[in-house]
């Protein structure tokens, strides 16, 4: 079969894929670039054949976007306080795609979508790439680069339920449901959704909400129900964006990536700092568990097992999973309408659903917010192994096995000395640990293979701001221009990670790639080792400063200004410009760019720029 030749291949079109690409192109204008995606259309989670109308956002319009092209501000009607319809994420990102050109095509124009990647080898220094394509031809493509941005909500994390050939009616994954006819069908009154976090909640407040009888089951052997925010108002939300977001609240956190200053000894080290950090969540999380009224919902909510929602470990832990409540009424709608138990399955029977209690739940479908894996499913074992990236624990190699084992105890010593309040966490569950961690330098780099970089493989809590500090990151990577430490310093930086994600984040942390509170201070990492310096402020006001995202047009220039763009045609060796700049265009829109940026500068597609002496440059309204 003959193989088609690209620059560099890129796996997935969601957020993280669109944005990587995006940068890589505009360091590389002419290169041969293409995205495979699996679905018709791009987005990932957001695509728009999985959002449904009442599927909502979790961060306030104007965070949850590109800093290239703002939104347009949906109708009210799609708004609930700062939180929108995902519909318009899915609009957004497919007009982003049609607006991003270099070299004369559109990001569109490189996507091959309905292309579903079978097999990913490396022989000889180059990576094959083999799927079949829309037509149900199968394919080959080779390329010297790669970048993986396949997601971690792609492939569905499918309960297998006893006795469920005898069941008779629909089981639906939440990835299915905006497709399916539940809600519309009169026949399906009974529902029971199985899930305890954030999709599972929005399954059960949607059914509700359309007449139906709905139970929710969460298993008993688990980290317990999710613990749901309340959605602030529009105006309070942005605030609530930006101080959450200062480097100085992040300190209230003990996250790896706070510098070892004495502020961070003082909070994290000294009795008082942990005293003050232990009562700043309990107040945090008693606020939030308020929220529900637990203990005063009367008989009715108590004989519903409305109290089995009571979260089982504090917020600040994130052992379980978490999100916005962006629907009115939420928990008086749950606790009037739903039958909550907190039990295990027993068996399927026709249509219905026996649990280890004796209890029979009558079901005319089961709807599973029962999450995700990650999408990594065409590397086999040996490459899975070889990048570090999650696998089944009993293909792994045993001497490698022992090694990180060795490795990740001596970290674990390092953690809890300098984070002693890990050393105590709140009783919980852990769930059995089935496959490794991730291993990733920087979450995004294996330490043995500098051809590939893995993106949007983190959990964290805006992808716009993640996707593209990752893309410049893995950018510098892939050109060799970052500077990485010796072998031997970064696979004992990746043991630590592991060590404290596991610590911070229990059993959400065991998988190696939890951030839930480190955005901020985890993206300034990757700038600063890439030395760039035009997200930073002076002094003091550094610490004070809230994430914006006008800082990333001006580290793009800046990455631009110090490392210069690609010359080099598709398939030939590369050579760097650093005499002039080609700043790759998003199409200026008067109603979409109020704002210029590095990209608004190149007016007419294939622009060269001379080389600006100071960032402020590209960025005329100043920082």
């Amino acid at each position: 079969m003959e193989s088609e030749k690209v620059d560099i291949a890129v796996i997935g079109a969601g957020i993280s894929g669109i944005a990587a690409a995006k940068f890589y192109l505009d360091v590389h204008p002419n290169c041969n670039l293409v995205i495979l995606e699996k679905d018709r259309s791009v987005g990932g989670v957001w695509n728009a054949e999985r959002v449904y109308d009442t599927f909502y956002t979790q961060s306030p319009l104007g965070t949850w976007e590109y800093s290239d092209m703002p939104m347009q501000e949906p109708p009210k009607e799609d708004m609930y306080e700062a939180s929108f319809k995902a519909k318009h994420t899915s609009h957004y990102l497919e007009t982003y795609i049609d607006r991003s050109v270099h070299a004369g095509k559109t990001l569109r124009e490189r996507i091959e979508f309905n292309f579903d990647v079978h097999k990913i080898t490396k022989v000889d220094e180059e990576w094959t790439i083999s799927g079949q394509d829309k037509t149900g031809k199968t394919r080959t493509l080779k390329s010297s680069k790669l970048i993986v941005a396949s997601g971690l909500t792609s492939v569905p994390n499918m309960p297998n339920l006893p006795g469920q050939e005898r069941f008779g009616n629909p089981i639906i994954h939440q990835k299915d449901f905006g497709r399916s006819d539940v809600l519309s069908t009169s026949a399906l009154k009974r529902i029971t959704v199985l899930g305890a976090a954030k999709s599972a909640a929005d399954l059960v407040y949607d059914c509700v909400e359309a007449g139906k009888a709905v139970t929710w089951l969460i298993r008993r052997a688990s980290t317990g129900p999710g613990v749901f925010v309340p959605s602030p108002s529009r105006k309070s939300a942005s605030a609530a964006y930006s101080i959450g977001t200062l480097r100085i609240v992040a300190t209230l956190t003990p996250s790896l990536f706070n510098a070892d200053s004495w502020w961070n000894r003082l909070l994290q080290r000294s009795w008082i700092g942990r005293r003050l950090l232990t009562n700043t969540w309990k107040k945090l999380d008693k606020d939030i568990v308020a929220e529900a009224r637990f203990d005063n919902r009367g008989e009715e909510a108590k004989s519903k097992g409305f109290e089995e929602l009571r979260p089982h470990t504090p917020f600040i832990w994130q052992n379980q999973g978490a999100g916005l409540i962006n629907r009115p009424h939420f928990w008086d709608t749950v606790a009037k309408n739903v039958q909550v138990y907190h039990e295990d399955i027993e068996t399927l029977d026709r249509g219905v659903i026996r649990l280890k209690n004796e209890q029979a739940v009558p079901a005319d479908a089961i709807l599973c917010g029962t999450g995700w894996i990650p999408s990594l499913g065409f590397f086999d074992h040996d490459q899975l192994a070889k990048l570090g990236l999650p696998q089944p624990i009993g293909s792994y190699p045993s001497a490698q096995a022992e090694t990180w084992k060795q490795l990740e105890e001596e970290a674990d010593r390092t953690v809890l000395d300098r984070f002693p309040i890990l050393v105590t966490p709140p009783e919980h569950y852990r769930e059995p640990i089935k496959t490794t961690p991730y291993r990733l330098y920087n979450n995004i780099a294996p330490l043995l293979d500098r051809s590939v970089a893995i993106v949007g493989h983190v959990l964290t809590a805006n992808y716009f701001h993640l996707s593209e500090c990752q893309a410049i990151w893995a950018t510098a990577y892939l050109d060799g221009k970052v500077d990485l430490p010796p072998l031997e310093e970064r696979t004992r930086d990746v043991a630590l990670f592991i060590a404290w994600c596991r610590r911070r984040y229990l059993s959400n942390g065991d998988r190696g790639h939890w951030m839930a509170s480190e955005q901020r201070t985890y993206t300034d990492r990757l700038m600063d080792q890439l030395g760039l310096a035009s997200h930073r402020r002076f002094w003091l006001w550094d610490s004070f400063a809230p994430m914006n995202k006008k800082d990333l047009p001006r580290l793009r220039a800046e990455y631009i200004d110090k490392y210069g763009r690609s010359i080099a045609g598709p398939n030939h060796s590369e050579k760097f410009d650093t005499e002039r700049v080609y700043v790759g265009n998003v199409y200026p829109s008067s109603e979409l760019l109020p704002f210029p940026d590095s990209h608004e500068i190149a007016k007419a597609h294939g622009d060269l720029l001379p080389v600006r002496k100071t960032v402020d440059e590209y960025w005329p309204l100043g920082r």
